[in-house]
């Protein structure tokens, strides 16, 4: 039985955990712009920078899921506290070693290191809270309201954006210049002075380690996931999963890059100066990247409330899915043309519907697989169907770009978004609903015949 103080820093060390994945992922469409400026000369507008776009979302998102179903594997097999720890530290100071890059290659290298410790790190956090806390209605609120920090995170780096945009010049000089974007990324190794100073009071799962120490914990496997008791879950779960991330990606992560031609901001900025009007429109994307991360907050924490009171999963998830369905599309098609005001408005509540999608599955995975394939299965529906498949939806909007004559990015982000929404939508018919009212993930048969 965990004492008062270990259930705090449990939950401190989670919701930090959860705060910073956000951060650090949420901190590529604030920073990309002018890193691809500084490191390679690169103007935005060009094929060659839509490229590197592509690359930057594209290839760390491969390299994390790959890595983050290995890290899935090693939390079945090694503890869910053990591999959690060093998920963090290698996110931490990854992040930290972007600030001190020279090339393009070398930014895109520390960026891969960093989706590897952020996509192992979910895994192992959600199955050692969901273990920490057996009883159903705690588990519910304590998944739900921890990771309602990832909307904090995207906030915090919003900030740390728009400080380090406004005080660069008074920062130690990196690279021998003052480059906002830099500072910003070294700002990703706060997560790992805590946790260092923590560490020893972590306890790891008690149904794990107990099963661990008994000889009776079973072998996770890829294949299990698979198998006949199983197949159906991993398949959609994986599939809704790339959807709520497609979305994600492939719309909401893009608004940093459309509000430069909003025709209100090109209005503000056509007198200015170069370095002036790239400032200028740093700033206003954050701003509303800020609106975006306030909606997804109150969609997280609306959604840990909804949990403890709906017992259908499939409806749970529904009472966002089809409202975004509409929305979403609607804000890039239509809001994103008229001013900032709008498009402020608009992605407050596509954050609300998309963000809260997020939590649903952190809450969800842990009741869809036993104990010895949870880090396993949860990894798989996470890494394969989120990070890979479900991030890689920026690179086909990127595409999109590309091939419609308008060269429209609003345009494209509302494309994707209505597919992955419709397809998530039409998927959750299928979605097996887990018995919320035991301790234990549902038997096999179960999975099969729901």
């Amino acid at each position: 039985m965990l004492s008062t103080r270990t259930k705090w820093i449990v939950c401190f060390i989670a919701a930090l955990g959860f705060a910073f994945d956000i951060y650090e992922l949420l901190m590529l469409p604030l920073i990309l712009r002018p890193a691809l400026a500084e490191l390679g000369g690169i103007v935005p507008g060009t094929r060659e920078f839509e490229t590197w776009r592509a690359l930057m979302f594209f290839v760390p998102a491969m390299v994390g899921g790959l890595f983050g179903l290995a890290g899935g594997y090693l939390t079945d097999t090694l503890g869910r506290r053990r591999v959690l720890t060093f998920s963090i530290l290698l996110y931490a100071f990854s992040a930290m070693a972007c600030g001190f890059v020279q090339s393009l290659p070398m930014l895109l290298f520390f960026r891969c290191l960093v989706f590897v410790g952020v996509c192992v790190e979910f895994v192992a956090a959600v199955a050692w809270l969901a273990e920490l806390f057996a009883n159903p209605r705690q588990r519910e609120a304590v998944l739900g309201y921890t990771q309602a920090f990832s909307s904090v995170g995207g906030l915090l780096v919003t900030a740390a954006n728009l400080i380090a945009i406004r005080y660069a010049t008074s920062f130690p000089e990196i690279a021998g210049g003052h480059e906002a974007w830099r500072y910003t990324v070294i700002s990703g190794v706060i997560p790992a002075i805590p946790l260092i100073i923590v560490r020893p009071f972590l306890p790891e799962s008690p149904e794990w380690a107990a099963k661990k120490a008994a000889g009776t914990l079973g072998r996770p496997s890829i294949r299990e996931l698979f198998s006949p008791s199983y197949r159906r879950t991993t398949v959609i779960t994986t599939l809704m999963f790339a959807c709520s991330y497609g979305a994600a990606f492939g719309a909401l992560q893009q608004t940093p890059s459309i509000v430069p031609g909003i025709t209100e901001v090109q209005s503000l900025t056509e007198d200015m100066t170069v370095p002036v009007r790239k400032a200028t429109e740093q700033k206003i994307a954050a701003t509303v990247n800020g609106y975006q991360e306030i909606g997804g907050l109150i969609g997280r924490f609306a959604f840990a409330t909804l949990a403890m009171v709906v017992v259908s999963r499939r409806w749970l998830l529904r009472s966002f899915q089809w409202p975004g369905l509409i929305l979403v599309p609607c804000v890039y098609w239509f809001a994103a043309d008229e001013s900032v005001g709008w498009l402020k408005a608009g992605i407050f509540f596509a954050g609300l519907v998309t963000v809260a999608q997020f939590s649903f599955w952190g809450n969800y995975l842990p009741q869809a697989f036993p104990l010895h394939l949870r880090g396993t299965g949860e990894s798989f529906a996470a890494n394969i169907g989120g990070r890979m498949i479900g991030t890689s939806f920026a690179a086909l909007t990127a595409w999109l770009v590309t091939m419609l004559p308008s060269g429209n990015v609003a345009f494209a982000a509302g494309i994707v978004a209505a597919f992955a929404y419709l397809v998530g939508s039409l998927l959750s018919f299928w979605l097996p609903e887990p018995d919320v009212a035991t301790d234990d993930a549902p038997e096999p048969s179960e999975v099969a015949g729901n």
